[in-house]
């Protein structure tokens, strides 16, 4: 479709929350619609741990699902009228600057070395692209999973940046588990791994492939895959398959660069900086971050003055229920946007 553009950003001397700074970033992006003379008329789309900006493409899967359906002319998110834009995440791996990046002080990739970064700053990288895109005010932050995060994060960090937020199968605060210790358990036992310096031994795809591959069951893909692939033994192949080619792209040292950035995320305290309204989306089936999660994020956003509504998603798809069942909450989402234009 001739509204989508890819391209990327890059600026110089990020200084990040824990004072280190990044001589260069480059920020990978992608938009659809057009930029209104004012800048005024635009989304920002936030993408989830392991997926990118392509999700707002039609015919692009993520690990959310395809948010294409959300995403268009007359669409909840209308590129008719609105410029869209998704950017990849600082530390991430389709088009930013992470760990596999070369280090302009060495000459070599960070590995080991890329300094430790916070959900706020990468909403930092993401409010300096929009700057440049001349993007002056954005009507909505949305976005699923590790992309709520960003959401929430916008609302506290850039509170009159915005007009609402719209933060899905997530959760003001990361889920209780400790994601780094869990990920050693996949690579630390990978002879390639060297404590994510892999660059020039071979890679750890392999380990990469089978993470995937459990994740992806976790979050529930088998039970989509299902619908398409009766046979079990197809369907296993066509896991293993979207596995494969995410391991291609994804770089492993970005899972914990994100990991630890998620365990340092907590605005549950930074409530009463949110002044815009806020959409919370969970999915029924969500293990991830399940439905009972809400009452308690309401209450306390709604305790700090917020005006906080909540959808809850019926669907067998789990934690990725925004995307493979995004028909369901899309007229939540288009009423919500409705309510932010004459707000």
């Amino acid at each position: 479709m001739t509204d989508i553009a890819h391209a990327s950003f890059t600026f110089r001397d990020f200084r990040l929350a824990s004072g280190a700074f990044l001589p260069e970033v480059t920020i990978g992006y992608v938009t659809r619609g057009t930029r209104g003379s004012d800048g005024r008329n635009a989304i920002l789309v936030t993408h989830g741990y392991t997926s990118g900006p392509r999700m707002i493409e039609p015919g692009v899967a993520s690990s959310e699902g395809a948010w294409s359906s959300l995403v268009g002319p007359g669409a909840p998110i209308d590129t008719d009228r609105y410029f869209v834009v998704c950017s990849n995440m600082l530390g991430s791996s389709y088009g930013s600057t992470n760990a596999a990046s070369i280090d302009p002080r060495t000459g070599k990739p960070y590995g080991s070395t890329f300094p430790a970064i916070t959900v706020a700053d990468i909403v930092t990288a993401q409010h300096r692209l929009l700057t440049h895109l001349g993007v002056t005010h954005l009507r909505a932050v949305v976005g699923p999973s590790y992309g709520g995060f960003q959401a929430f994060q916008w609302g506290v960090t850039f509170p009159d940046f915005m007009d609402g937020i719209v933060p899905v199968v997530t959760s003001p605060l990361p889920p209780q588990s400790d994601r780094i210790e869990g990920l050693m358990k996949w690579f630390g036992t990978d002879h390639n791994w060297n404590n994510g310096d892999y660059y020039d031994n071979g890679g750890v795809k392999e380990t990469m492939t089978r993470l995937r591959i459990d994740t992806l069951t976790r979050y529930g893909m088998a039970d989509s895959l299902a619908a398409r692939f009766p046979n079990k033994s197809e369907a296993a192949a066509e896991l293993h398959r979207i596995a494969s080619g995410w391991a291609d792209a994804f770089d492993a040292n970005s899972l914990f660069i994100l990991g630890r950035a998620m365990e340092t995320y907590n605005i549950v305290h930074d409530y009463a900086k949110i002044r815009v309204p806020v959409l919370y989306v969970l999915s029924t089936t969500d293990a991830l971050f399940p439905p009972t999660l809400a009452p308690g994020v309401i209450a306390g956003l709604r305790a700090a003055g917020v005006d906080a509504e909540y959808f809850e998603l019926e669907s067998q798809h789990g934690h990725l229920a925004s995307g493979a069942d995004a028909a369901k909450w899309a007229p939540a989402l288009a009423a919500f946007i409705r309510k932010l234009e004459v707000g």
